[in-house]
């Protein structure tokens, strides 16, 4: 706002200098010079009143600035309304999109989940949620159906086919073969 206002209150000294001096000489009037001029007046106390005068100018506040409930309004409108609604639907259609904002909320996300799980009252809601009997039973049979332990065959397999898995995996059965004999060894 401030910057506006200096923008137009500069332009306006300009406009004034260059109206007030005589035809040939405000045309040979280059930018340093009207700058420095500018500078100078801004910087008297006449400049220095103006400025307050028009900072304190209340139509030229409004016209510089929205009040909140502008804002809140135009903001309510944009997001809730049908186009509104629409544009937001389309646009996290967008993979790339969808990606690159999930990215830039990872961290917030990640912070409020922290901080509710060192609150005491969401710790006891998810702990009821939990241990509610009817979730536990819904529990049981998600992981006695078919289609989860389809999904759990097809999740095994393409794990134990990449590479880098299988080497991890091999690693470790190695490293308890080795234990096994160790223990083995030690009794005969």
């Amino acid at each position: 706002m401030l910057k506006s206002a200096m923008l137009w209150i500069s332009c306006f000294l300009f406009l004034s200098v260059t109206a007030c001096a005589p035809k040939d000489q405000a045309a040979e009037m280059d930018y340093d010079e009207t700058k420095k001029m500018v500078v100078d007046i801004l910087k008297t106390d006449d400049g220095k009143k103006a400025i307050q005068d028009v900072l304190n100018d209340d139509k030229m506040n409004q016209t510089l600035a929205m009040d909140e409930k502008t804002v809140k309004d135009t903001v309510e409108k944009t997001l809730t309304s049908k186009k509104g609604t629409e544009f937001w639907k389309s646009v996290f259609e967008d993979p790339k999109f969808a990606s690159s904002f999930a990215k830039t909320m990872q961290n917030e996300h990640e912070a409020v989940l922290k901080k509710l799980m060192k609150d005491p009252d969401y710790q006891k809601m998810l702990m009821g949620v939990l241990q509610d009997p009817e979730m536990t039973k819904k529990y049981g049979e998600l992981v006695k159906s078919r289609e989860f332990r389809t999904h759990l065959k097809e999740v095994i397999t393409e794990t134990l086919s990449s590479p880098l898995y299988r080497k991890q995996f091999e690693d470790e059965l190695k490293k308890a073969a080795a234990e096994t004999a160790k223990e083995g060894g030690g009794e005969k």
